[in-house]
């Protein structure tokens, strides 16, 4: 029998070497070359599972492509538009799907609320954490009762998927993948080669005919998946459920999704009786008490084809020390040091010396860069302590030369702001070509320069 190879793999993007190197040729990581031994075969199993092949995918042969049918894949929906969104209109059959998160950010909760909605459907719900009757008592709290759910609390891949020959289930839930391990590797649950070859041996078994399979997931100390980062690239979806504990609402994202688009998100909203989704979030993100308050601008954003409206808050100070801060919560600090830098050489205004806090409303973290517009006017009104309207919102990409630069789905933003009541939209004027002001009840304000902005809301 042939000897193992070992290799060592980087946890963080799954690079491989033949020898251990302090730092990663690839990521630029220290210390994140991990050892990894590859059997040239599996080792074979014992007891009932002697008898029982280990699932592996069918090869397909070679066809030419105008023979191979590519017609739309019917969807599982899963009783939740918020997750039917971000999962681009449902689960698709025979899919790898993983769900990662921080610990308790409610990754397990939004998971088991999903399932007890699909009463038509035979569920495998897999716990290596929990036991089965921490589960029953989340069930109870979280709604009716399903029939055809079934729970096993199991670690052995093996035995799960003898398990799952058995019951010939539509959905199989991993809680979590981390927990779980194959007898063909000699090594602990976690560990890197374990998360490695259970993903794909779920893999190849969900290809061949097998049901769809919901993976959950871990967070490590630096925000990323737990385990190699080749485990994003073997799952179909990778779904990412944040939030700040400290806040109501969680967000679910899209990282990567070979079904559907990956700009899309779901808005949670976190109570008693477990996740509720939030329809309209902008109505909760926007806070009634704003009035004549400085430092508080309103930015109309649109995340994947959904406009919602956001608070942004600034504010600024004399540097008490010799260097002045510079610190941001839900945006890109460096993006605000670039808008910073436009204020200072394109407006006139001086902030070299100021400390400048920035703070996106509701603990949302925002990547839009239409949102540009909104921070430089919630800085300038906390550095001259000017509140802005009530009913003014905006919307803009800021340019290094000071130009309000046009952004992307404006009829939308404009909708949305008009829907909620805002009676004035700060707009590029470049997005006013093709639009008819005169339908809609809103004043639309083009702007081309910052400097024109700052006149429409301090006059």
């Amino acid at each position: 029998m042939a000897k193992e190879k070992t290799v060592y793999v980087c946890e963080y993007c799954g690079q491989e070497s033949v020898k251990w190197m302090g730092k990663c040729p690839a990521c630029g990581r220290w210390d994140s070359m991990k050892e990894f031994k590859v059997s040239p075969q599996k080792t074979s199993l014992k007891g009932k599972d002697a008898a029982r092949p280990f699932p592996t995918g069918e090869s397909s042969g070679v066809r030419r492509l105008h023979e191979i049918k590519a017609d739309d894949e019917p969807r599982m929906d899963m009783g939740d538009e918020e997750l039917n969104r971000v999962l681009g209109g449902g689960m698709v059959p025979g899919s790898l799907v993983l769900l990662g998160g921080e610990p308790g950010i409610g990754k397990s909760t939004l998971t088991l609320q999903t399932v007890l909605r699909l009463q038509d459907r035979r569920i495998l719900y897999v716990s290596g954490e929990e036991s089965a009757r921490q589960i029953k008592l989340r069930a109870d709290r979280l709604g009716p009762a399903n029939d055809g759910l079934f729970v096993l609390c199991e670690t052995s891949l093996e035995q799960i998927f003898r398990h799952i020959e058995e019951m010939q289930p539509d959905l199989v839930v991993i809680d979590s993948i981390q927990t779980i391990q194959t007898e063909t590797v000699e090594s602990s649950a976690g560990s890197l080669a374990q998360i490695r070859e259970c993903a794909a041996s779920l893999l190849r078994y969900a290809k061949s005919g097998g049901p769809s399979v919901l993976l959950i997931g871990h967070i490590n100390k630096d925000g990323a998946l737990a385990g190699p980062k080749v485990l994003e690239h073997i799952v179909d979806v990778v779904l990412q459920f944040e939030g700040d504990q400290h806040h109501l609402y969680r967000i679910l994202r899209s990282i990567k999704n070979r079904f559907g688009s990956t700009s899309e998100l779901g808005i949670y909203e976190m109570r008693h009786d477990g996740l509720r989704q939030v329809s309209n979030p902008s109505e909760l993100l926007l806070t009634d008490n704003r009035e004549g308050l400085s430092g508080v601008a309103i930015s109309c954003s649109v995340e994947g084809v959904r406009p919602f409206l956001i608070e942004t808050q600034a504010l600024v100070s004399t540097a008490a020390y010799g260097t002045a801060q510079r610190s941001t919560t839900g945006f890109d600090g460096r993006r605000l040091n670039m808008l910073l830098a436009v204020l200072e050489k394109r407006v006139g205004f001086k902030l070299a010396q100021k400390d400048v806090f920035l703070n996106i409303a509701g603990g949302l973290r925002v990547t839009d860069p239409a949102i540009d517009l909104s921070v430089v006017a919630a800085v300038l009104s906390s550095n001259g302590d000017m509140p802005i309207e009530g009913d003014v919102c905006m919307a803009g990409e800021v340019g290094l030369s000071g130009e309000i630069r046009p952004v992307a789905r404006i009829e939308q933003r404009i909708a949305e702001a008009q829907k909620l009541g805002f009676r004035r939209i700060l707009i590029p004027s470049h997005n006013m070509n093709g639009l008819n002001p005169k339908q809609y009840k809103i004043a639309l304000v083009p702007v081309r320069r910052v400097v024109e902005a700052v006149r429409e809301l301090f006059a």
